[in-house]
């Protein structure tokens, strides 16, 4: 089994499932070397990276698969190399099948975030693969039928610069013997935004999508969080230099911060519209263990306790009441992602961010064409036609199309059909405010998350977006391709 701490209660189950039918069980990953303790059902613990536990896991199975009297735990002292690394096994999947592929460079991250366990867990010196391992991946990636984008999922993609410098040119070289096949994302800090060299090789490398975690517009509360990197150059300029070079930036935005006050919510939806942001995973603070900020909160007695916090969406005690944050938590989502805005948003990406991306001229296999083109027909279906909103969207698509711009027109059908629709299940009651509490443990709703339906401006066409004073009414509503 492995898993990470927001699948605690499943690993757990798996765990007792196993044990019915008498079979031996190991656990492995970030969740159970961050917090063993969690587990202590568990028959094998791994802890750490690949390495020297994970000899010693292999021979306690070779030698028995019998139920041990009591939790045998194996600490990596010694990892494996990255550069040692083999190529994931890709060709026992059809990876067509996958809506994103995943590459991972580097792993470890310099910066001492408050709320990260990354330094903990995996080290401040970040450790790397060679270039060329990286682009056999990408053919045993591409190989095995992928057709769309591989994310890199690298802590964070410049935490060692002159690495990211050199990996990019084989990137680009590699882009253009394959015919630009895929898109790239990745993850990065805010300070990318400073090196121009390094942002002109991604676009021409097709990366398309990078994920920042601004955490909040408000400077106290970056510099609070050790978070000073953010602080390096102005936000909403970092974000346009990022737009500029064709990188939509999808943000992480942290509520429930210390710093927090009534009117943190409306500075949060000014920032989202200054930003044209499209995507932000608008989450409540929760304290993951081996970070600063859990032992911090913990020797102040602010972290509640597992039954404490079975009813509610985070562990942290927060300064402002639990109401007044989750209450801000779903004003806020749910303002910023009314279609309207939402679609204002794209609007700007399509203008100033999908027309500066290189276009490379891409080979197009029939068995691509045809997936395109059922991909195309079920976003038109359920867009196009079936959603409420159709009306605006069509608006902001049709000329896109016209002008054959058929893929941004996918892009942001897709992400914003997917941002809506978790919106309006918070509306109706089924909100997840953050990400890594234990979705097994269900959150109180909101008093009258139900007493607050869509609202629909209705002509002699049918029902079409909500009028702006319907999207007013909540008080002002994951990946990328």
């Amino acid at each position: 089994i492995s898993g990470m701490h927001v699948q605690r209660g499943f690993i757990n189950d798996i765990n007792r499932r196993a044990h019915l039918h008498r079979k031996l069980t190991v656990l492995g990953g970030p969740s159970v070397s961050a917090a063993p303790e969690y587990y202590p059902e568990v028959d094998l613990l791994h802890i750490g990276e690949l390495g020297d536990a994970t000899d010693a896991v292999i021979a306690h199975i070779d030698e028995t698969l019998a139920l041990p009297d009591r939790q045998v735990m194996y600490a990596t002292g010694e990892r494996v190399p990255l550069t040692e690394f083999p190529a994931p096994a890709y060709h026992y999947i059809d990876v067509a099948n996958y809506f994103l592929g995943s590459i991972q460079f580097s792993s470890g991250c310099p910066y001492r975030c408050e709320f990260c366990d990354i330094p903990a867990l995996y080290g401040r010196n970040p450790r790397l693969k060679s270039p060329e391992q990286i682009c056999r991946e990408l053919d045993a990636i591409l190989a095995a039928g992928a057709r769309s984008a591989v994310y890199f999922v690298d802590d964070n993609f410049v935490g060692n610069k002159k690495a990211a410098h050199d990996l990019l040119p084989h990137l680009i070289a590699w882009q253009k013997r394959n015919g630009y096949p895929l898109s790239f994302a990745c993850e990065a800090t805010l300070n990318m935004a400073q090196m121009p060299e390094l942002l002109e090789m991604m676009r021409e490398a097709a990366f398309h999508t990078v994920f920042v975690g601004i955490e909040t517009p408000e400077e106290d509360a970056l510099d609070a969080m050790l978070k000073k990197q953010n602080l390096r150059l102005p936000i909403l300029e970092a974000v346009e230099t990022f737009n500029k070079y064709g990188l939509e930036v999808v943000s992480g935005i942290i509520m429930g911060l210390d710093t927090d006050h009534e009117k943190t919510g409306e500075t949060i939806l000014k920032f989202v519209d200054a930003s044209n942001i499209p995507l932000l995973t608008i989450n409540l603070l929760y304290a993951l263990p081996k970070t600063a900020l859990y032992d911090r909160l913990q020797k102040d007695g602010r972290l509640w306790s597992d039954d404490e916090a079975a009813n509610r969406v985070s562990n942290v005690k927060f300064k402002m009441s639990y109401e007044d944050v989750t209450r801000m938590w779903f004003d806020t989502i749910t303002a910023a992602y009314t279609p309207e805005r939402l679609l204002k948003r794209y609007r700007y990406q399509c203008e100033h961010t999908f027309a500066k991306r290189r276009r490379g001229v891409q080979k197009v296999s029939r068995k691509k064409f045809w997936f395109g083109m059922r991909s195309m027909a079920r976003v038109l279906w359920n867009v196009g036609v079936r959603a409420y909103y159709r009306r605006a969207f069509w608006e902001l698509v049709w000329p896109y199309i016209k002008q054959g711009k058929i893929d941004w027109a996918m892009h942001v059908a897709i992400v914003s059909h997917h941002l809506i629709k978790f919106t309006d299940e918070i509306r109706d009651g089924k909100w997840e405010a953050c990400f890594y509490a234990d979705p097994a443990q269900s959150a109180t709703p909101l008093p009258d998350a139900k007493s607050r339906p869509r609202q629909f401006v209705t002509d002699s066409r049918g029902p079409c977006a909500p009028s702006s004073q319907a999207a007013a009414a909540p008080s002002q509503g994951v990946a990328a391709l």
